[in-house]
């Protein structure tokens, strides 16, 4: 796939596109040989892209974007360097307003796009959180590693009874506080706690029982949490923070790690929740390896009393 496809893919891509996110290009899921480096997003009017490794083929790609956005409906073209450390997005055309954000199923998510991190929007969990505004009516939600919050509006869009965010990052649950209000929820019911998840179990459990338990926590970071050696330790807790028929949504987004990681968890520590299903991941998002892509699994807790 040349520079010349890649115009042709996403002009296509954008025919049907509208002030939903929608993603028009991914080569991060490999599909694409030599282009793994590259994603492109249509929000709204902006057309959004991050490159996470520099190619020699980049400058000639930022120009046939360029002259991609100048001659379609798009007024703003933002370029992310992903591998540039600390450096900020470049607006290559148009500008970019303070109050930027992403529209998917209708509800309102703050955007960052200035910056070479996340965004505070993660596209690919789409699904994730149409299950959770789908089974949320009249429940307690408990959200651990929140991030901005995101399952918790789709939670309060289901009709969810109460919804306790819990992050470390006291800035993320400021931006969390922001899209709720930016969708015009009902602050009451709805909780947002700076806390070390792996360390506050205690305090979570006042707080519990919970009826829908997501965990989405980040593979690695450093300092506070290991995949491989801490999702185990909430897992084991699962019990004392659980409902009698709590249903749990448990993520994991690892190219290293496959389903089994979870599933084997589970099965030992917790096994009176039962798997369910995987959810399917959003198209757009397809991967050469669907085992190791985005993993979200559904369990039910089935207590059988004698």
């Amino acid at each position: 796939m040349n520079i010349s496809d890649i115009h042709r893919f996403i002009n296509e891509s954008a025919k049907d596109s509208t002030e939903e996110f929608k993603r028009l290009f991914h080569g991060r899921g490999g599909l694409y040989e030599g282009w793994k480096h590259l994603t492109i997003d249509s929000i709204d009017d902006v057309l959004s892209v991050a490159l996470y490794f520099k190619e020699s083929s980049e400058s000639e790609l930022l120009d046939m974007l360029t002259a991609f956005v100048k001659n379609s409906r798009y007024k703003t073209l933002v370029v992310q360097k992903r591998y540039m450390q600390g450096s900020p997005s470049d607006i290559l055309v148009g500008e970019l307003t303070d109050d930027v954000y992403v529209i998917e199923n209708g509800i309102k998510i703050k955007l960052n796009l200035l910056s070479n991190k996340n965004s505070g929007y993660f596209p690919d969990m789409k699904n994730g959180r149409e299950f959770v505004k789908e089974n949320s009516k009249d429940k307690r939600v408990l959200n651990l590693f929140s991030y901005t919050c995101a399952f918790s509006l789709a939670a309060k869009f289901g009709g969810a009874y109460e919804v306790v965010n819990v992050d470390m990052n006291k800035n993320v649950l400021k931006t969390g506080m922001e899209n709720h209000a930016l969708n015009n929820l009902e602050p009451r019911g709805v909780g947002f706690l700076s806390y070390n998840i792996l360390k506050s179990f205690s305090s979570l459990r006042r707080k519990g029982p919970y009826d829908l338990i997501i965990i989405d926590p980040p593979t690695f970071q450093r300092g506070s949490f290991e995949a491989t050696k801490d999702y185990e330790k909430i897992i084991k807790k699962l019990s004392q923070i659980a409902s009698e028929d709590c249903i749990l949504l448990s993520c994991l987004n690892s190219p290293e790690l496959e389903s089994e990681f979870i599933l084997n968890m589970i099965k030992e520590w917790a096994p009176d929740f039962e798997f369910i299903q995987r959810l399917e991941n959003v198209k757009e998002f397809a991967s050469v390896d669907e085992n190791t892509s985005l993993k979200n699994l559904v369990f039910k807790r089935s207590i059988v009393t004698k």
